[in-house]
Parts: structure tokens; sequence; C-alpha cells
């Protein structure tokens, strides 16, 4: 019977050794790391359809401030006015006839196809005091 229990125990030794032989190996593993994440890039918009470009009018104003656009590429922008500190009610573009409302919280939609390069203002009702630059190539 005592030999019995040395082997027993002896055989729970040796199981419990490898177990943690088996633990320090994977440990020493290096970690694979997962792939990078491609660099995700805007899909171009199909021929007709007009880029979306999101807005937001906050304390600090428009943002972003400045927005890089294309000669006679349709965009839409999607204005959602987040603060109440502002004089930035509406939307206007300087040069053309676009005077968008824009109610506190609520996504507004305003299409626009720049017809020539340069920069055009864009911001607020008074005199544009909050606004910022659409810069047209």
């Amino acid at each position: 019977m005592r030999t019995l229990s040395l082997v027993v125990i002896a055989t729970l030794f040796v199981t419990a050794c490898k177990k943690e032989e088996v633990k320090a190996v994977e440990a020493a593993k290096p970690a694979v790391a997962a792939p990078a994440p491609a660099e995700v890039k805007p899909a171009p918009a199909p021929a007709g359809a007009a880029r979306v470009v999101e807005l937001k009018v906050t304390e600090n104003g428009f943002e972003p401030g400045n927005v890089k656009l294309k000669k006679d590429e349709p965009v839409k922008f999607v204005v959602t006015r987040v603060t109440d500190a502002t004089c930035a009610t509406e939307l206007l573009i300087a040069e053309t006839d676009i005077k968008a409302e824009l109610p506190l919280n609520k996504p507004v939609e305003v299409a626009w196809t720049p017809t020539k390069a340069g920069q055009v203002k864009f911001g607020c009702a008074m005199d544009m005091m909050v606004g910022g630059l659409l810069l047209v190539e």
C-alpha cells in the first residue's frame, strides 16, 4: 500500500511539474500582435454623388474651421449645433444664397457645389464672426 501511495504521489508531482513547464513555455512565447488596421480612407463618392462633410457648432465655433474641397465636386455638409453658447444658429456661405437654420442638436444637411477655386468664408449670420474657410482647389 505504501508503494502505491508513493507511486501516486510521484505521479502527481511529475504531472504538476509538467503543467508548470507548459505554463512557463507559453509565458515565454512572444505575444503575437494583431495586425495593424489598414488606414481607413473615405471611399470616393460615386459619380454624381455628393461628398459628405460633417461640421459641428460648439462653444469654439464651427469645427473643423477650414475644409478642403475640390472645384465642381458636389458637397453635402451635415451641420450639427451642439451648444446654445454661440451666435452661430445659422450657416451662411459667402458668395452664395445659402442660409440654413441650425436647430440645437439636430443635423442639418446643406448641399453645395463650388464652381471656382479659392477661399470661401462660411459662418454665422452675424457678419460671419464665427466661421471658417472653405478651401477650394
